[in-house]
């Protein structure tokens, strides 16, 4: 026993002296200092509130300006002379094109949001279902149902897609039944909560600047308290710090997505080809045409929007998340497109693991500091376990930094989204767990190249029960089966196939070693 432990200290206090060395230094200070970098990115909305680039702090005091100068509907225009009806009348028609699939606990709540919005010009909402078997149908229907002719909504049964996703054949079927005098299209998910001013607020923007080849928002994930729907808050965070700049971004959220309507009419700059012809992801085939015809993509800084994750969201189901957010990057539409695509691969797969290594290190430092504490060693022991625990305490305070900045941007997201949305129930930071978000950070980047690597080797997804396969970058084949896939799909825990049936209960571990034992078998199907 006791050659045992001399043989684990032996072990342990070489480790240590390994990640003091100074390529273990040089690794560990690069990413603190990228952690640094990250949090002073966060802080321009977060920290540094008086900072003249904080969109949305300037927003807020826009709103409460307007407010205490007598416009009580300041979350709808800033000036209350918009509101009149000769400007209400001149405003242009908008489709909002929603594909649906499944029905989940928040999906009628997120749907009435949309179709109660209050945009003052001509409106549409056509709502697209692969079947009537779906689940989604039944749901919409008795939407419909309720407002009856108060609210113009159309519902389409798409059919089966045989060249794209099911998710872009539904909403080029949409785009095909929209109204004739449209001028702007509005794609949104199931899962999107919208403002009542949210539809005018994107079109107010798109009407200032034609040049706008589309306008994007982006989703205030509120964790469901599994330690997976932290992971997926914390996936989506970097995304809202580029969303949140409030101009110009390259970032582009397939869950809200306001383009020109006659785009799709005339198929500029091949969107509808490049969409139908085996496209895979909405939003990358749009940012990736955009990027080759030098078009604008803006996010107006009102386009957030609550995004509340399923109770029963388990890790699995994020695992599958997580394996669809990766595939995308093995989808492409131009040699250009693919080593943006590539470029994207590697730099986050290599910061990803760069992040979690030194944690890791920090690990082996306490252990041996923990050892050296506990009973005598050589004076060189102490010395080595000194250096490690300066390196963890520098690392425990760019942790504390990256969480206080993630905190602050996120009360500054809900604060919006309250004065947004004056007559819904208030958001509220109670309730989130800053313990499981540091979790989550290490979790979720430890993961991505995990997941990303399966998505190369296989070439293969199952999404919400359809297993899609790629060839040079598009789809070139699709299964179907409800044998393929779970009953539920991933964030919002919608059926996907009526009532009939249980979820499968599966672990994190469980679809993790199946995934592993299927990397070099890529046409075999998991459950």
């Amino acid at each position: 026993m006791g050659e045992t432990v001399w043989l684990f200290d032996s072990f342990l206090f070489s480790a240590s002296r390994a990640c003091c060395s100074p390529f273990a230094i040089f690794i560990q200070i690069q990413w603190m200092s990228n952690l640094l970098n990250s949090c002073s990115w966060v802080g321009s909305c977060g920290l540094c509130q008086v900072s003249s680039n904080d969109e949305q702090n300037r927003e807020i005091k826009q709103i409460k300006e307007s407010m205490k100068s007598g416009n009580s509907l300041a979350f709808l225009y800033h000036d209350i002379n918009d509101l009149e009806h000769s400007n209400q009348v001149k405003l242009p028609r908008v489709s909002v094109v929603m594909p649906l699939k499944g029905f989940g606990e928040h999906n009628l709540h997120n749907w009435r949001s949309q179709v109660t919005s209050l945009y003052g010009g001509p409106l549409e909402f056509i709502f697209v279902v692969e079947s009537t078997e779906d689940p989604a149908y039944h749901a919409v229907t008795r939407l419909k149902s309720d407002f009856k002719d108060d609210v113009d909504i159309k519902i389409i049964v798409a059919g089966l897609s045989t060249t794209c996703s099911q998710k872009i054949h539904n909403q080029l079927i949409g785009v095909e039944r929209m109204h004739k005098d449209s001028k702007y299209v509005l794609f949104l998910d199931d899962d999107v909560r919208l403002h009542p001013g949210s539809i005018g607020a994107l079109t107010a923007e798109m009407e200032k600047n034609p040049k706008i080849f589309i306008q994007t928002g982006y989703p205030l994930d509120l964790p469901s308290g599994s330690l997976g729907s932290y992971c997926i808050y914390e996936y989506h965070m970097p995304c809202s710090m580029g969303f949140a700049t409030g101009g110009k971004t390259f970032f582009l959220w397939g869950g809200c997505m306001m383009m020109h309507a006659d785009d799709f009419r005339n198929d500029n700059y091949g969107v509808i080809s490049g969409l139908r012809d085996g496209g895979y992801s909405d939003d990358m085939t749009l940012a990736a045409i955009a990027g080759n015809h030098q078009r604008l993509i803006t996010s107006p800084p009102v386009a957030v929007f609550p995004h509340p994750l399923a109770s029963d969201l388990s890790f699995s189901r994020y695992w599958n998340y997580l394996r669809k957010q990766t595939f995308v990057l093995e989808s492409y539409i131009s040699r250009v497109n693919w080593i943006m695509n590539r470029a994207l691969f590697s730099s986050h797969c290599y910061l990803s693991w760069g992040f979690v290594a030194p944690y890791c290190m920090a690990i082996i430092h306490i252990a041996a500091a923990l050892r050296v504490a506990s009973k005598e060693h050589p004076p060189e022991e102490t010395t080595f376990t000194s250096g490690g625990f300066l390196l963890v305490s520098s690392l425990a305070v760019c942790t504390i930094v990256e969480l206080l900045s993630m905190w602050n941007l996120t009360r500054i997201e809900v604060h919006l989204c309250n004065m947004l949305s004056p007559e819904a129930p208030p958001l509220s930071l109670a309730s989130f767990n800053w313990g499981l978000v540091f979790i989550a950070l290490v979790v979720d980047n430890f993961l991505y190249p995990i997941s990303a690597f399966r998505s190369h080797f296989t070439q293969s997804i199952n999404w919400s029960g359809i297993r899609y396969h790629l060839k040079d970058g598009k789809i070139s084949k699709i299964d179907r089966s409800k044998d393929i896939g779970p009953n539920y799909t991933d964030l919002g825990g919608k059926h996907l196939y009526g009532k009939k049936g249980a979820p499968t209960k599966v672990s994190f571990l469980s679809s993790l070693a199946r995934s592993l034992q299927q990397w070099h078998q890529p046409k075999k199907f998991d459950v």
